[in-house]
């Protein structure tokens, strides 16, 4: 007996890759309102024939970037994404760091003995003693966010 996979719908897909459009609505093009094919809810769909319409058929960037949803600036950031990595580089890649690259493992362990060794200390304290202690200045919130990723991955 083999194992049904669970059925996602297209849009589910695209949401877990990271490529459904935000602004599905904003794709004006009549191929994205006449054809099946063209899917306004796949972002690296819309912005590939963004692109082509501009670079293969002469359209006008402005009226291009209208129609499709998108700004001058974002046509230009998908046309060097395109030029430098191709499709893959139609994907939309998360912005900011990839991980809390401050919060090395010897600070985390720094702070469980804090937390440790004291009654309760407050973010605010902890936040500070990583200041006295490293020289570095860290947001609260990020000590919060690693303590509370730290302690479901110890669950």
């Amino acid at each position: 007996m083999t194992k049904e996979k669970p059925h996602h719908t297209k849009n589910e897909s695209l949401k877990r890759s990271g490529t459904l459009n935000p602004r599905p609505d904003e794709v004006g093009d009549p191929l994205f309102q006449e054809h099946d094919f063209f899917d306004p809810s796949d972002v690296v769909q819309v912005k590939y024939e963004m692109l082509r319409r501009v670079l293969t058929e002469g359209a006008s960037i402005t009226e291009t970037t209208d129609t499709f949803g998108y700004s001058r600036p974002s046509f230009y950031k998908a046309r060097q994404d395109f030029e430098d990595e191709g499709l893959v580089g139609l994907i939309p890649r998360r912005r900011g760091p990839r991980s809390a690259h401050k919060l090395t493992d010897e600070i985390m362990d720094f702070l469980e003995q804090e937390l440790a060794s004291d009654l309760a200390p407050s973010v605010e304290t902890l936040v500070e003693r990583v200041r006295t202690h490293f020289g570095l200045s860290i947001h609260r919130r990020s000590v919060e966010r690693a303590l509370q990723r730290r302690k479901r991955k110890h669950q």
